[in-house]
């Protein structure tokens, strides 16, 4: 059973055994549709579940001798949701992004959901939504004919801007799916190119033409998994080493790092891989003060110019 359809029941149940103190095993399996085997491991999963710290007294309290379940220090999620300000408007410009994508289709749905939460969310949240606007990029035409090629199995044939090589390549795809990463569209699909699945940002595609021919992925082709970013490092990319300070931990939490060493005081070394050094070169100005290169020395050197310019830009425009 996925994540995705756990997750949902088990915040369900919680509030439920809650408001029904002494409930018995199979009464509640058969509330929920499960066998009482599956509503057991669902215990178990709730059991080591509670409130940061994880010492006995955060966790849940939860257990089922003779049939009988019972369930303890678990308030907190008994308790309806209440979200900030600053959570309530990220969700509301989360939704209103999704509603304004032409590959959705329950926007009646959607605007009704909208509506309700603006309606129940916390006050000024939907103010402050209102105010922020974000726009999926892409080229005019790319969202429109990749759909089609989608909806009709066709092949497509793009001329795309690799901005790594600083170069535009010919590629011919079978389209897979379309998927949104932090505000940006993708189509994963089968390259021809690369002889390999690979994603591609429609705002880099120059070019896009639905082909006369019919999309035929290989039998094993799998679209990328999204879920974690769209950072793809390979064994044989340049390995880097990165010291960060605690401002700048998020880097080992948002890209994959093949080494973490805690140094003491809320400080990481890092290593990881990347096939750009020019992103990493952003990556290290991004992160300013927060982090430091320790090698190769040639991507430090790097940084100490691309920086040393910035500054003499600076410096001459003010």
């Amino acid at each position: 059973m996925s994540t995705a359809d756990r997750l949902p029941r088990l915040l369900a149940l919680v509030p439920y055994l809650m408001s029904h103190p002494g409930a018995q095993v199979p009464e509640v399996a058969k509330i929920f549709g499960l066998s009482e085997k599956q509503l057991i491991d669902d215990l178990q999963l709730v059991w080591m579940c509670g409130l940061p710290g994880h010492t006995p007294g955060d966790l849940i309290d939860v257990s089922w001798d003779g049939g009988e379940i019972v369930i303890d220090n678990a308030d907190t999620i008994a308790r309806p949701l209440r979200l900030g300000v600053d959570e309530a408007s990220a969700l509301l410009v989360a939704l209103r992004m999704l509603a304004e994508m032409p590959e959705f289709g329950e926007r009646d749905a959607l605007a009704r959901v909208i509506a309700k939460f603006e309606q129940a969310s916390v006050e000024g949240a939907a103010a402050v939504s209102s105010q922020v606007a974000v726009e999926v990029d892409a080229t005019p035409d790319a969202l429109p004919t990749v759909n089609e090629a989608l909806r009709r199995g066709r092949r497509l044939s793009l001329r795309y801007y690799v901005p790594g090589r600083d170069e535009v390549t010919p590629r011919e795809v079978d389209p897979m799916r379309l998927v949104v990463v932090d505000g940006r569209s993708y189509l994963s699909g089968w390259c021809y190119r690369a002889e390999a699945v690979r994603l591609f940002r429609l705002d880099r595609m120059l070019t896009v033409e639905v082909l006369d021919v019919a999309a035929d992925p290989p039998a094993g082709a799998v679209p990328d998994e999204v879920t974690s970013g769209v950072f793809r490092p390979s064994p044989t990319d340049e390995l880097v080493e990165l010291e960060l300070t605690p401002a700048g931990r998020w880097v080992a939490e948002y890209y994959p790092c093949e080494q973490v060493e805690e140094l003491g005081e809320g400080r990481l070394r890092v290593a990881l891989r990347a096939r750009d050094q020019g992103w990493l070169v952003r990556l290290a100005l991004r992160l300013g003060d927060t982090g430091r290169v320790l090698s190769p020395d040639s991507l430090a050197a790097s940084v100490r110019e691309a920086a040393t310019s910035a500054l003499n830009r600076y410096e001459s425009v003010s």
